[in-house]
């Protein structure tokens, strides 16, 4: 079995996604004339911290950035970088980097587009994401539907197993605790979430996701900081691993260049999820201010630059000023890589203690997000009956449970693959509608251009205003069922 997902991982990863991630994300660059640097202050606009009070039908823009966060940052940022770094050596830091910056782009893309297209449910809330632009921007329904199978299976099942797995072995490890107890344990406070629906976990993660940022980012300063005669090698040997200059020794340098890319790009996607096609589902809830779609997505950019500049750079640093990498036959890998590299620093066992916290946070945090990214998408497969929810919500505890025993290699390779066909799907998706998603952006830009305050207007757009969902866009009272 794992010897056939290796065979689809690597056709996968090797031959098709890694050249269209980064053509993708190269291509619309250069179509915007790299936009994520030239607005770059804007991402961290006060804007997103406003709520379109007059419009009850959606969240705010950072409620649909915090959610968006909260299903980003999760084991990809601790032991996703950790598995990244001992596989394709320091360099894969490197190339995360890059594809997270030309990523960013591709994140405004998605994010607009699906703000553009979203639709209502039968409350009268928003809905959305990339199902919805697949069926009303391009026509293909079918593409929607097979995306949203891809999603629920992929963030509702596949991806709650892995974070479940996650926080199993760090209790393990750090508690020596029981699988059964932390499987019953987790099933039970992911059962009290999920219960909650969107608007409970909307309020929750707009303090809870900022709050574990910083209590992430405060630890590791602290083990940085004690560690700071060694930064400068650091990044040298970053940069010299990304290219394969640490193994011209050797004649490994193809082997090197190569690992280093493929585990940069794979980390790094399923870390910040730019082009995936999940953020959207959050991004499509938001009633945004300013009222204009490019808005959100100049928004949830910041949530990639986030997750993987400076959350998965805070991770690298910690493992690599350690200097743990430098022991021979060091044994250490994933999550107890990291755990090291703080003890080391704060003495005992306090370093353990602190990782498999912030691992249960932001692995508890993943599975509710991805829930909501689950749910948002089986009301597109007009899956979304009480009846129906409530036996996808036992599937989701199964997998939850299933995940506390699951052989990790296993669950990574399932998630690897679930990972790609979305991929590939969602992008396949934005390069045919890139002119629209151009159009809205252009728009957005020239009002702020002229000192206005950017408001979208589908009149000005014939070209695809009929594809709308009629008044979602309008400014007239709205009413939401209780």
């Amino acid at each position: 079995m794992t010897e056939l997902l290796d065979f689809f991982d690597n056709i996968l990863w090797g031959s098709i996604l890694i050249y269209l991630l980064l053509g993708t994300g190269i291509y619309f660059s250069l179509r915007t004339r790299f936009i994520q640097f030239r607005h770059f202050g804007h991402i961290f606009s006060s804007h997103w911290y406003k709520r379109n009070s007059a419009d009850p039908r959606g969240i705010s823009t950072f409620q649909a950035l915090c959610i968006s966060l909260a299903a980003r940052i999760g084991t990809g940022n601790v032991a996703g970088v950790a598995f990244a770094i001992i596989a394709g050596g320091p360099g894969a830091i490197f190339w995360m980097w890059v594809i997270a910056l030309i990523s960013m782009v591709t994140s405004l893309f998605e994010n607009t587009l699906a703000q553009l297209y979203k639709s209502r449910d039968a409350n009268g809330r928003f809905r959305g994401g990339p199902a919805d632009y697949m069926e009303k921007g391009l026509g293909m329904r079918w593409m929607g539907v097979l995306f949203s199978l891809l999603l629920v299976i992929s963030f509702g099942l596949i991806f709650n197993a892995l974070q479940a797995n996650a926080i199993a072995q760090v209790a393990a490890v750090s508690f020596n605790g029981d699988p059964h107890y932390i499987a019953i344990g987790l099933v039970f406070l992911t059962a009290m979430t999920i219960s909650g629906g969107l608007k409970r976990f909307s309020r929750l993660s707009q303090w809870m996701v900022p709050l574990m940022v910083l209590g992430y980012l405060l630890l590791a300063a602290w083990v940085i900081i004690h560690n700071i005669e060694r930064l400068p090698q650091v990044f040298v040997l970053i940069f010299k691993s990304a290219f394969g200059l640490q193994e011209v020794a050797s004649g490994a340098i193809g082997f090197g260049v190569t690992q280093a890319l493929t585990q940069g790009v794979q980390r790094g996607l399923f870390s910040n999820e730019a082009g995936m096609g999940s953020s959207p589902n959050a991004a499509a809830l938001a009633a945004p201010s300013p009222m204009h779609p490019a808005a959100v997505g100049f928004s949830q950019m910041l949530g990639v630059f986030i997750d993987t500049m400076v959350i998965c750079s805070a991770t690298a640093l910690i493992i690599l000023s350690s200097g743990l990498l430098d022991v021979p036959d060091q044994q250490l890998t994933g999550i107890a890589l990291i755990q090291q590299a703080v003890s080391a620093v704060t003495g005992g066992g306090l370093g353990h203690y602190l990782i498999a916290a912030f691992v249960f946070i932001f692995a508890f945090s993943s599975i509710s997000a991805n829930y909501v990214y689950a749910e948002n998408n089986l009301v597109f497969l007009q899956s979304g009956e009480k009846a129906k929810l409530y036996v996808f919500r036992l599937l989701v505890l199964g997998m939850v449970a299933f995940g506390c025993f699951a052989d990790l290699p296993l669950v990574w390779k399932m998630a690897d693959i679930s990972m790609a066909l979305m991929t590939i799907t969602n992008l396949t998706a934005l390069l045919l509608l890139s002119g629209v998603a151009m159009a809205v952006i252009k728009d957005y830009e020239r009002q702020r251009r002229m000192g206005k305050t950017p408001v979208f207007n589908p009149e000005h757009f014939p070209e695809f205003r009929q594809q709308l969902t009629p008044n979602v866009w309008s400014k007239g009272p709205h009413q939401v069922k209780k």
